[in-house]
């Protein structure tokens, strides 16, 4: 099926307060550029927050872990997901998929005679950066907590733990939509859509747990090109701050004025067909809405 995908690029800002936006896996520490001070988030938290809120919509999702078989290997799960639905093609049990047709998946299933396409590598149309950085610098904190349970059988008191917060950080999330390669994928433009709300509502509240219950959707904007070739540099320095104080010493909104001239700079490209805009804070609307070329958009 022939698909239209708007080619664009993704910006989605969110504040975090004294939480942990994305922690290390290995030493469980918060990400952080210790040179610029900057806090760091990962594609693959993103695309975890994404993922988690899809489901919990009942939309099929192929990277999880409920498949209620205890199933946490790919093949394994290609094999689950082949029965559950029926289809003997490979390829469109990962296109069945709405995380794969947005971000891409691969199958290496030995072959088997029931099974067709069981070699198959679908390249994800919609890509994030590995690591965003912050907006505003930040200076990490050390938060010390006990546990109930004692670290080790025998001892007589829960055990003491540390954790890195972060004061204060607007996360910026940039991403990418590719036409060239929707096709291959399946995308359609209602799993956009659907994605989405997933970014604005999976980090607004549905996903919350201890480390990053303090965190609020801000603005997501997505620039659209007029052609598939198109591309403007530096979209992920359109949006600033300002602020009287040292960056480190923000706590919230009401510490620094935004900049969006850069960003209105970009919408009198040549390059851009629009720039759709969400957000649930008055002022940054009417700031934008003011702007040639700018459409808010429904989640």
């Amino acid at each position: 099926m022939k698909v239209t995908i708007e080619k664009s690029e993704i910006l989605f800002l969110y504040e975090s307060k004294y939480s942990m936006p994305n922690g290390d896996p290995f030493t469980g520490e918060q990400r952080y550029d210790e040179e610029t001070k900057k806090v760091l988030v990962s594609d693959v938290r993103i695309k975890r927050n994404i993922r988690n809120y899809l489901e919990k919509q009942e939309k099929q999702i192929f990277v999880t872990d409920n498949t209620k078989k205890g199933i946490t290997d790919a093949k394994g799960m290609l094999k689950f997901l082949s029965d559950k639905t029926n289809e003997k093609d490979i390829l469109k049990v990962l296109q069945s998929c709405i995380d794969v047709r947005l971000f891409g998946g691969i199958s290496t299933l030995e072959r088997d005679k029931d099974l067709v396409n069981t070699h198959v590598n679908i390249t994800g149309p919609v890509q994030f950066a590995l690591l965003n950085p912050s907006l505003n610098k930040s200076n990490l904190r050390i938060h010390q907590n006990t546990t109930h349970f004692s670290s080790k059988e025998g001892k007589g008191q829960g055990s003491i733990g540390t954790t890195s917060l972060v004061p204060y950080a607007m996360c910026q999330i940039q991403g990418w939509v590719n036409p060239y390669v929707a096709e291959g994928s399946g995308l359609q433009k209602e799993d956009l859509d659907e994605m989405f709300k997933a970014l604005w509502y999976s980090t607004n509240g549905s996903e919350y747990t201890r480390t990053k219950s303090n965190q609020h959707a801000i603005l997501l904007i997505q620039i659209v090109y007029k052609k598939q070739n198109d591309k403007l540099y530096g979209t992920d320095r359109l949006i600033t701050i300002e602020t009287e104080k040292q960056e480190e010493e923000i706590r919230s909104m009401d510490d620094y004025k935004w900049n969006f001239e850069k960003l209105r700079g970009a919408a009198k490209s040549e390059k851009v067909k629009e720039i759709r805009f969400f957000t649930e804070i008055d002022e940054i609307e009417n700031q934008l809405s003011a702007i040639e070329k700018f459409k808010k958009m429904e989640i």
